[in-house]
C-alpha cells in the first residue's frame, strides 16, 4: 500500500510485509551502512535515499506504529509527515548501532553482576603431586555492610532520579546537515542508575561498596597441570544493585623441575649409567616423586633407551600416568693403566684392534688404501 505520493515503507527497506522485527531491523542497519551520504560524497541522491531509510525504519521499527501503517498506509495530506508525533531522526540510535556496534548511548541500569578476579599461584612440583590446600589474599570490592550496598544512609533510601525519570537514560540532540539526530545517552545525574542518593551511608560515602582485603582458601587437586584455572564461584567483587557476585579464578603455575619432565599425566627423567652396567645389566636405584625405587637395567641397553615405570606418573581423574626413564650412558673421561689395559684386551676378544689415539677417520681410510695423504 502507497498513498500520499509515497514509496511503501517495504519496499524501501525491501522486506515483504510478514517480516519479522529483527529482518526489518537487520534490513535498515544493512541500507543505512550502504546509502549514508558520508559513504557515498559523490552521490547527489544519498541523502534523500538515506532519509527515507530511516522515515521507512522509524514506522516499521515499532511494533505500534507498524500497525497503524499496516492498517492505514501513509497518513493523507495535512496530517503531518508520518502522523502524530511523527519524528523522522528519532530512531537513530539503531544507526549509530550500525556504524559503531550494539550498545551505543545505553544505560547501565538493572541488577549487574560483579567482576571475576583473578590469581597467580605458582607451586612446586611436588606440592602438584601431592595436592594442597592453600591461602591466598585477595582485595575486592563487597557490599557496604552498613547499608547493604546502597549507598544511601539507613532511614534514607536512594529515589527516583528527577532527570531521567529513573530511566537512567535522557536525550541528547545535534543538529547536522542532515537534519536533527537525537540519541540516548546514560543520565550525567544518576550515572545511568535511574536513582540518586542524596543522604550517603557514611561508611562508604554513598558508593554502595567498600574495599575489603581476604583470604581465601583454595583447594588444589592432585595432579592439577600447569596452566590449569581453579575456579571459586562467587568469590569475586560484588554485584550492583543486587546483581550476583562475580568469581575467583587461580591461575596455576607449576616451577620447572630439576628431575622431572611433565607431559599430560606421565613424568620423564634420565638416569645416568656406567657403560659396565649399560652392557652387563642390573638394578638401580631411581627417583620418583614419593621416593627412590629400583630399576632393573637389561643387559645390553643402548644408549637412549626408555625404560617405563607403571604408575610412578602424577594422578589424575583418570588414573596414574607412567614414569619414562631414559638411559644415559657415561663414558668415563680418564682411564687408570689398568683400565686401559682391560679395555684394550675387550677389544681384542671382541674382535676390534684398538686405534691410534688421535687417528681420524679419513687418516685410517687413507692408511687402508696406501695413500700417500
Amino acid at each position: 500500500m502507497a498513498t500520499g505520493g509515497k514509496r511503501d515503507y517495504y519496499e524501501v527497506l525491501g522486506v515483504p510485509r510478514d517480516a519479522s522485527q529483527a529482518d526489518v531491523k537487520r534490513a535498515f542497519r544493512e541500507l543505512a551502512r550502504k546509502h549514508h551520504p558520508d559513504v557515498n560524497p559523490g552521490d547527489p541522491t544519498a541523502e534523500d535515499k538515506f532519509k527515507a531509510i530511516n522515515e521507512a525504519y522509524e514506522v516499521l521499527g515499532d511494533p505500534e506504529k507498524r500497525r497503524r501503517y499496516d492498517q492505514f498506509g501513509h497518513p493523507s495530506p495535512g496530517m503531518g509527515d508520518g502522523g502524530p508525533g511523527f519524528d523522522p531522526f528519532s530512531g537513530l540510535g539503531d544507526l549509530f548501532e550500525a556504524f559503531f556496534g550494539e550498545g551505543t548511548g545505553g544505560a547501565r541500569r538493572g541488577p549487574r553482576r560483579g567482576r571475576d578476579l583473578g590469581y597467580e599461584l605458582e607451586l612446586d612440583l611436588e606440592d602438584v603431586f601431592k595436592g594442597l590446600e592453600v591461602d591466598v589474599e585477595v582485595a575486592r570490592e563487597e557490599n557496604c555492610p552498613v547499608c547493604d550496598g546502597s549507598g544511601a544512609r539507613i532511614g534514607s533510601p536512594p529515589r527516583t532520579c528527577p532527570r531521567c525519570a529513573g530511566r537512567g537514560r535522557v536525550e541528547a540532540v545535534q543538529s547536522t546537515l542532515l537534519g536533527r539526530f537525537v540519541t540516548m545517552q546514560p543520565c550525567d545525574r544518576c550515572g545511568g542508575e535511574g536513582r540518586v542518593v542524596e543522604d550517603p551511608c557514611p561508611d562508604c560515602r554513598g558508593a554502595g561498596r567498600v574495599r575489603r582485603r581476604r583470604r581465601l582458601a583454595v583447594k588444589v587437586p592432585p595432579g592439577v597441570d600447569n596452566g590449569s584455572r581453579l575456579r571459586l564461584p562467587g568469590e569475586g567483587e560484588a554485584g550492583a544493585q543486587g546483581g550476583p557476585p562475580g568469581d575467583f579464578y587461580v591461575l596455576v603455575r607449576v616451577k620447572p623441575h630439576p628431575v622431572f619432565s611433565r607431559r599430560g599425566r606421565d613424568l620423564f627423567c634420565e638416569l645416568p649409567v656406567s657403560m659396565v652396567t649399560a652392557a652387563l645389566g642390573g638394578e638401580m636405584a631411581v627417583p620418583t616423586l614419593e621416593g627412590e625405587v629400583n630399576l632393573t637395567i637389561p643387559a645390553g641397553s643402548q644408549p637412549g633407551v626408555t625404560l617405563r615405570l607403571r604408575g610412578k606418573g602424577m594422578p589424575t581423574r583418570s588414573g596414574r600416568g607412567d614414569l619414562h626413564v631414559t638411559v644415559r650412558v657415561d663414558i668415563p673421561r680418564r682411564l687408570s693403566i689398568e683400565q686401559r689395559r682391560l679395555l684394550e684386551e675387550f677389544a681384542r676378544l671382541a674382535g676390534e684392534e684398538p686405534r691410534e689415539p688421535g687417528k681420524g677417520f679419513f687418516r685410517r681410510v687413507a692408511d687402508a688404501f696406501g695413500s700417500d695423504g
